[in-house]
C-alpha cells in the first residue's frame, strides 16, 4: 500500500510540474549566467539585427576587408581667401604673394597707367610646383554682409544683380615663368615679379557684369589645389 501511494504521489508531481511553462518574467533580470544556456542552442534568429558590436566578438573571429587604394599625395588641398585677399584658412602649404596689388607703372610716356592691371587680382604660392595639378575656384556664399545696402542678405531681392551677396564671377589660372614659348607654355603671364614661378597661381574675382571688383564688392573665395605632391616636412 506505501509503495502504491508513494507512485501515485511521484506520477502526479510530474505531472503537475510538465504542466507549468517560465516566461521571462519568472526570471529575475541580470540572474542568468552562461552556464545556464545550452551549447550551440542560441542562434541568429534569437539576436536582434544591429546589436553586436566588434567588442563582443573574440580577437581574430572578424575579417577586416583589404584597404582601398591609397589616394594622391596632396589631392584636394584648399585655401579659403577673405574679402581682403588674406587667407582665413587653409589645409597646408599656401601663402598669399599678392593681394590686390597695386604695381609700379610701366606703360610709355603719355600712355594710360597701368598700375591697376593686376588689382583685380589675388596671387597665390602653393608652396610647391604646381605644374601637372589642377585648379579650381568658387566664390564663397555670404549672409552676413549687406554689399549694396538693400537690406536684403537672403538672396531673394528681386532683379537682376541685385544679390551681390550670392553673385559674381571667378577664374584661376597657374602663373607662367617669363616670356610665352613655342608652343605656348600657358594662357597667363602673372604681373607680379614674386608670382612669376611654377608655384604660383592667380584668382581673379569679378562682380556679376564682369566688372572688377573693389573695397566694398570683394566676397571671400575658395580654391581646391588637386594632384600636387605635398611639400616635404608639411
Amino acid at each position: 500500500m506505501a509503495v502504491s501511494v508513494m507512485a501515485l504521489v511521484v506520477a502526479m508531481g510530474g505531472t503537475s510540474y510538465a504542466a507549468v511553462k517560465i516566461s521571462s518574467e519568472d526570471v529575475v533580470n541580470n540572474s542568468l549566467t552562461g552556464q545556464d544556456i545550452k551549447n550551440d542552442s542560441v542562434a541568429s534568429i534569437d539576436v536582434k539585427n544591429g546589436t553586436l558590436q566588434a567588442k563582443d566578438f573574440r580577437d581574430g573571429t572578424l575579417v577586416q576587408g583589404p584597404a582601398g587604394p591609397a589616394g594622391a599625395d596632396g589631392a584636394g588641398r584648399w585655401v579659403l581667401v577673405g574679402a581682403d585677399g588674406s587667407i582665413v584658412d587653409q589645409s597646408g602649404g599656401f601663402s598669399i604673394v599678392a593681394a590686390y596689388p597695386t604695381l609700379p607703372n610701366t606703360a610709355p610716356a603719355g600712355s594710360p597707367d597701368n598700375s591697376l592691371r593686376a588689382n583685380g587680382n589675388v596671387y597665390i604660392s602653393a608652396g610647391d610646383d604646381i605644374s601637372d595639378s589642377g585648379l579650381v575656384a568658387t566664390i564663397s556664399l555670404q549672409n552676413t554682409v549687406d554689399q549694396n545696402g538693400d537690406g536684403v542678405t537672403t538672396g531673394r531681392a528681386p532683379g537682376a544683380d541685385a544679390n551681390p551677396e550670392f553673385s559674381g564671377e571667378i577664374s584661376v589660372s597657374r602663373c607662367n615663368v617669363g616670356a610665352p614659348t613655342t608652343p605656348p607654355s600657358g594662357p597667363t603671364n602673372c604681373a607680379p615679379a614674386g608670382a612669376q614661378n611654377a608655384q604660383s597661381f592667380v584668382v581673379s574675382p569679378r562682380n556679376s557684369d564682369g566688372s572688377v571688383t573693389t573695397d566694398g564688392t570683394r566676397k571671400p573665395f575658395y580654391v581646391v589645389l588637386t594632384e600636387a605632391p605635398v611639400p616635404a616636412g608639411r
